[in-house]
């Protein structure tokens, strides 16, 4: 089976997010409670495996959420994140992001802990969502969200890849070299 994105918020970023998401083999679901914009025009049935027009937190046991799962919460907006994400926290999903600044994420975690939402479940929550790639489009924000996406699915650093080779290069290789310089 197939890892799977599931998208809250059928944004412009979610359109870049879901063909990356695919290109690297996840399924994905875009749910968003405004039908004006999780529309089949705006995510073509070739583009997105499923499109639903709901509620995130209402829909979770149609789409059997599960900790197998990657939540992107993109609406910007407390109504549909807030519910999202405490729903993603409670089925204890792999990995689970939200949008905003590093403000919004301030106020929003004090809003979750006022619905009684843990410090440990907060520990989990990412946000400001993605790695800093430096991007400012919509499909750079998305490759930013995917590369997170995958280092939390396969337990990567998001570290360059130099810097882990230039830590690997410093680090004795047997049990006699590590010895040696201690």
């Amino acid at each position: 089976m197939p890892p799977r994105l599931v998208v809250v918020g059928a944004v412009e970023v979610a359109r870049s997010l879901v063909r990356l998401a695919r290109e690297l083999g996840y399924a994905t679901v875009v749910v968003d409670g405004r039908a004006a914009f999780a529309t089949p025009e705006r995510f073509p049935p070739d583009s997105v495996d499923r499109l639903i027009v709901g509620w995130p937190d209402e829909v979770a046991d149609e789409i059997g959420l599960g900790p197998a799962d990657a939540v992107a919460v993109l609406t910007h907006d407390v109504k549909f994140d807030e519910p999202a994400i405490v729903e993603a926290l409670r089925r204890e999903c792999r990995y689970v992001g939200a949008v905003g600044s590093r403000k919004t994420q301030a106020d929003r975690r004090a809003r979750l802990r006022v619905a009684g939402v843990t410090d440990d479940e907060l520990a989990r929550l990412r946000g400001p969502i993605g790695l800093d790639l430096g991007g400012r489009s919509p499909s750079e924000t998305a490759l930013a969200i995917m590369a997170e996406v995958v280092a939390a699915r396969y337990g990567g650093s998001g570290a360059p890849m130099r810097d882990k080779a230039r830590e690997a290069q410093h680090e004795p290789s047997t049990p006699r070299e590590a010895a040696a310089v201690g």
